[in-house]
């Protein structure tokens, strides 16, 4: 965890602590979200090993949608989420596409957590829209979200 500074709130940099490792790695539970698509080839990505079940490539652009989604909501937003927004199609399914995947995945995270990193303690308990949950529990929702995803791929990643 950071080092504390003057001026820093303490719940919200442990927040944003927990969503740098359930998507980089220090997870204490296992693999992070990083870790668990480290070695996913675009073949494999787009593979559906468990019948019925999402397979990685989608799953990543599922976590692609909710990064944006929490991230807006946190700036005040209102994103309406259609089915075809909660679960993009896969519109590139090259090697390429798989690698700008896998690039607008970190960058949405990286947005979200510079979004996450300058909420004020403060504000933790109130909705930043008014329509949904706290900014407390749409951050830890982030994390429970791609902990939750990372499990599912870890599986997917032995089918």
């Amino acid at each position: 965890m950071a080092e504390r500074t003057v001026g820093m709130t303490v719940e919200r940099d442990r927040i944003v602590d927990q969503l740098k490792r359930s998507f980089e790695g220090e997870a204490w539970h296992g693999p992070s979200v990083l870790e668990a698509l480290e070695g996913v080839t675009w073949k494999q990505a787009l593979g559906k090993p468990i019948p019925g079940a999402h397979g990685i490539w989608e799953l990543v652009l599922h976590m692609t949608t909710w990064e944006d989604v929490v991230r807006r909501r946190l700036l005040g937003e209102n994103p309406d989420i259609t089915s075809e927004l909660d679960w993009p199609p896969i519109r590139d399914k090259s090697k390429e596409g798989w690698a700008k995947a896998l690039e607008s995945l970190k960058a949405g995270h990286a947005r979200l957590q510079k979004v996450a990193a300058q909420v004020e303690d403060e504000q933790l308990d109130s909705s930043p829209t008014g329509k949904h949950s706290t900014r407390y529990v749409l951050l830890h929702g982030a994390v429970q979200h791609d902990l939750y995803h990372a499990g599912q791929i870890s599986i997917l990643k032995k089918g």
